[in-house]
């Protein structure tokens, strides 16, 4: 007799049955957390090389997605000059090399076992990108990969994705980097959102401002940029047809600086800035205001920079020719992207998290 209930009780294989089939209905609903052989959790690493930065995260798997153990992002320019000469510089090569250095370090301090790393436009475009990375072996024991266009694409979709509003029938996330700009297409599908199309740009801020000045920028050589950009979009503009997003999903320092800028930050706060909302009349006031400051006002601006005055208007008119393509209301800002991607792509294959 149970003590508590005043029912009979089961015999006690019927009561083990019951509890294994109630633990195995558990395991299989429960994400599962992977760990080492000393029972210390799994941390997964995800280093992304581009035109203008090499950013490092490390991160261990939580049900909810992953928590952040270290992280590291430099500017390095390593596509500094490679859209006129067609090949990576020895001085940028060299600043590369010291910053991957330090993530060297990091993945072998954190025990890091499972990670990729990743190589973007400046090294898939320039004829000596390989060789590059064949030295970045050498030199640092790192083994980058140079990923396609459309790797790029996925992996930026999966790191920006939870941002995606719940009740968004459709959405257009984009990516502007350095050396070019991921333009995806998402609509819903039930409860998931699907990629239908996607379009790699052969313009980011370093390639446009390298050819159209991103020091001194006027209104005249601001246009200039955005006709540029136009026609680079229009023939995924005509695949996609005349529809517009229910909102906007922007991955890239652009998109953060302009939330940063329009929030009069003293010093940037990803914590603020990281799934904000930008309205079209907030956008337009913080382009014009850019647009109206010199080199040297764009410099002292906390949000943006020395190391990025010269590309941020760069990347503005990036923004305004997708925001002309594709009308939408809203605009969310994600610092987030190809690292958290990586990162969810990897925990997946291990069913460490976000599995049923």
């Amino acid at each position: 007799m149970d003590a508590t209930s005043g029912r009979p009780s089961a015999p006690p294989v019927l009561r083990r049955e019951k509890w294994l089939r109630r633990r195995s209905r558990r395991h299989q609903a429960e994400p599962r957390q992977s760990f080492d052989d000393q029972g210390q959790a799994v941390i997964y690493g995800a280093l992304d090389l581009g035109t203008n930065n090499c950013r490092l995260l490390l991160a261990t798997p939580r049900p909810e997605g992953f928590a952040v153990v270290d992280a590291f992002s430099r500017i390095v320019r390593l596509g500094e000059g490679a859209s006129q000469t067609g090949r990576l510089g020895e001085a940028a090569m060299q600043r590369t090399i010291e910053a991957l250095r330090v993530c060297a370090n990091k993945l072998i301090w954190r025990k890091v076992t499972r990670r990729r790393l990743i190589a973007t436009e400046a090294c898939r475009a320039a004829e000596n990108g390989q060789e590059f990375l064949d030295r970045v072996r050498l030199e640092t024991g790192l083994e980058l990969e140079i990923i396609d266009r459309q790797t790029e694409a996925q992996l930026a979709v999966a790191g920006a994705e939870p941002l995606i509003e719940p009740g968004a029938r459709r959405v257009l996330i984009f990516d502007i980097g350095g050396g070019s700009t991921e333009l995806m297409w998402l609509e819903r599908e039930t409860d998931n959102c699907v990629m239908r199309d996607w379009i790699s740009l052969p313009a980011g801020v370093v390639t446009l401002a390298e050819r159209f000045g991103g020091v001194e920028v006027t209104s005249a050589s601001f246009e200039l940029m955005r006709a540029y950009v136009r026609d680079l979009i229009a023939p995924f503009v005509v695949r996609v047809g005349a529809l517009s997003p229910d909102h906007l999903l922007g991955t890239s320092g652009t998109v953060t600086t302009i939330a940063g800028v329009q929030m009069r930050l003293r010093r940037y706060d990803r914590s603020r800035v990281d799934g904000s909302w930008l309205a079209n009349s907030e956008i337009d006031e913080v382009v014009s205001r850019l647009l109206a400051m010199s080199y040297e006002e764009r410099a002292a601006s906390p949000c943006i920079g020395r190391d990025r005055a010269d590309l941020v208007l760069a990347g503005c008119a990036i923004l305004e020719e997708i925001r002309r393509a594709y009308p939408a209301g809203r605009l969310r800002v994600a610092d987030r992207g190809l690292r958290e991607g990586i990162l969810a792509y990897l925990m997946k294959e291990d069913r460490a998290y976000g599995e049923d």
